[in-house]
């Protein structure tokens, strides 16, 4: 047996579980997920929006973004309508391109999207991320993580009791989260990324 032999049933047998999970949902349409998806988006379509669920459905995308199997944390599950957003036709005359009703896209992902619904919903909550779970022609699926601040395991917890802070209260609306740094362009940095900090409102109005 060569030593490249050798190597690659080194690397093979050293995968953890979650890489195998993570490799099955690079994919999904050519992996065992297929059919369970499918089946999983009859369910889901059914069901009521922001829905609270027991297990993530994706074990090793929660971990990583920050979720652990203890009190205090909350999983939910859902949805956003996909596609662009149209507006109401206007009676004014004007040309028909500038009417501005189809196509108009929204300057913030359907993933923050579906954090801020959810924060809106579970109002004692704080939201701490996020991933996709699933999509079909009309919505999007997410699953949520938020944090009960007030819960005494949380509050005992030195990794994640700083969100029980007042300065991290509704951090979902201003970005904090993931998603909404890489839609505020904080994973740019350097030429090109000039108004990205500390906001692209505040970019200008800071005192010299």
């Amino acid at each position: 047996m060569s030593e490249e032999t050798e190597q690659e049933i080194k690397t093979v047998s050293g995968k953890s579980m979650y890489s195998y999970i993570a490799d099955a949902w690079k994919t999904p349409s050519d992996s065992y997920l297929k059919e369970l998806n499918k089946d999983r988006r009859v369910a889901w379509r059914r069901e009521e929006n922001f829905v609270r669920i027991e297990r993530p459905t994706r074990l090793d995308k929660a971990r990583n973004v920050g979720y652990k199997a203890k009190q205090g944390f909350v999983l939910v599950r859902g949805r956003v309508r996909k596609g662009s957003f149209g507006k109401r036709r206007i009676k004014g005359g004007r040309r028909a391109k500038r009417k501005g009703i189809l196509q108009i896209t929204v300057g913030k992902s359907m993933q923050r999207i579906a954090e801020e619904r959810a924060q809106k919903r579970f109002p004692n909550l704080e939201v701490l991320n996020s991933y996709w779970v699933g999509a079909d022609g009309q919505y999007e699926w997410y699953e949520i993580i938020l944090i009960d601040p007030s819960h005494p395991v949380i509050q005992s917890d030195p990794k994640i009791n700083w969100i029980c802070y007042n300065t991290h209260r509704r951090r979902v609306y201003r970005g904090k989260t993931a998603a909404g740094q890489r839609g505020r362009g904080m994973s740019t940095t350097g030429k090109g990324a000039e108004k990205c900090r500390p906001s692209v409102r505040s970019k200008g109005r800071r005192a010299k």
